[in-house]
């Protein structure tokens, strides 16, 4: 009497590629290779992070198999959060083919096997947005039921594998990491300690950052009165953010500097942005200041007509050329009102804006 062949033509196999939680090894241990794993895959998936499951699947049969693979979840998520990639498991060569979506076809040759990688990656926005819920929820779901069908393609079109797995959704709790690995194990604890997470780390990261609050350039708009106060800077609501940021920042600067050459032309670049260029001579930098006085005609120490001066000139007086690229760049009431606070009290000045 012949006895029927009983050896399956197909085997399938899920794996999560995560460590499980609560860090428990014994949930790696790998069972006998049965004709179809019945055991119940748990995948995690964070938003904003991808997370796989490994399907394998080896062709125990002498004949090609062609193959059609459905992928059904409830409740129902966005198609574009799952995409499934093809790898060889002979050679680990992955294949460029790539496929968004709930189903997925292939040829696996007889005596090979197959492994079909499965991403999930839900968007980083997930519990804050409503995008999350369909027409058919009235609350968000965290919590999936996946199963993936594995049908012979026509004209034989039937079932002949599949598998079941959970999708967990769960935020990324850093102060797990704080704590012994059994807190992790329990899913309400975890979820509490996001909630105490989500209040304290906003204080964390300004504390973290907290030198950019102290910081004219980086610090938000409203604490630049608190910062002006801190170096005794009077801030003018004419200029520009910008502008008040950068005199604020060497506001110590121009104070040390105040009255002399060195200091206008400071500050004088910080309002205009024009370049200090300081590699130039004076009559070719953006912003030039001449001393328009010499000490006259000084018996043997000076020569008519090369560097003598009946009267000697307005003591005390400079001029002001600034060169600028295009018309009206910058607001000559303005220069001409820093000029009057930075100068010298008994110093004139002419200013020409070229």
């Amino acid at each position: 009497m012949t006895q029927a062949n009983s050896r399956p033509t197909l085997y399938l196999r899920l794996t999560a590629m995560q460590l499980p939680d609560g860090g428990s090894l014994e949930k790696l241990a790998l069972s006998p290779r049965q004709t179809e794993d019945t055991r119940k895959t748990t995948l995690r998936v964070y938003p904003g992070e991808p997370s796989e499951i490994i399907l394998q699947l080896e062709n125990q049969s002498e004949q090609p198999l062609t193959l059609n693979l459905q992928l059904e979840i409830e409740p129902k998520i966005n198609p574009n959060w799952c995409q499934w990639y093809q790898q060889s498991v002979n050679n680990g060569v992955t294949q460029p083919q790539d496929v968004r979506g709930f189903s997925y076809q292939l040829t696996i040759a007889p005596q090979h096997q197959q492994e079909i990688e499965i991403e999930f990656e839900f968007p980083q926005s997930f519990f804050e947005e409503q995008t999350a819920l369909t027409s058919e929820q009235s609350q968000l779901e965290i919590n999936y039921f996946a199963q993936v069908f594995v049908y012979s393609n026509p004209p034989n079109y039937r079932l002949i594998g599949y598998q079941v797995f959970d999708l967990k959704i769960a935020p990324r709790i850093e102060y797990l990491d704080f704590l012994p690995v059994i807190y992790s194990e329990t899913d309400f604890l975890s979820r509490f300690l996001k909630i105490l997470e989500e209040t304290y780390d906003p204080a964390i990261q300004t504390t973290d950052n907290l030198w950019a609050y102290l910081d004219p350039l980086t610090a938000p708009e409203a604490l630049l009165p608190f910062l002006a106060q801190w170096v005794g800077w009077k801030m003018n609501s004419r200029w520009s953010l910008d502008i008040q940021r950068r005199l604020i920042r060497n506001a110590i600067v121009l104070y040390r500097w105040h009255g002399t050459r060195k200091g206008l032309r400071f500050y004088l670049h910080l309002f205009t942005g024009l370049p200090l260029d300081e590699d130039l001579p004076e009559a070719e930098k953006h912003i030039s200041i001449w001393e328009d006085f010499n000490r006259g005609f000084v018996v043997g120490a000076t020569h008519i007509n090369q560097d003598s001066m009946l009267g000697g000139g307005r003591a005390y007086h400079f001029i002001v050329r600034l060169r600028v690229e295009f018309p009206n760049q910058i607001d000559e009431p303005l220069v001409r009102e820093i000029i009057e606070q930075y100068k010298p009290a008994f110093c004139t000045y002419e200013l020409n804006i070229m």
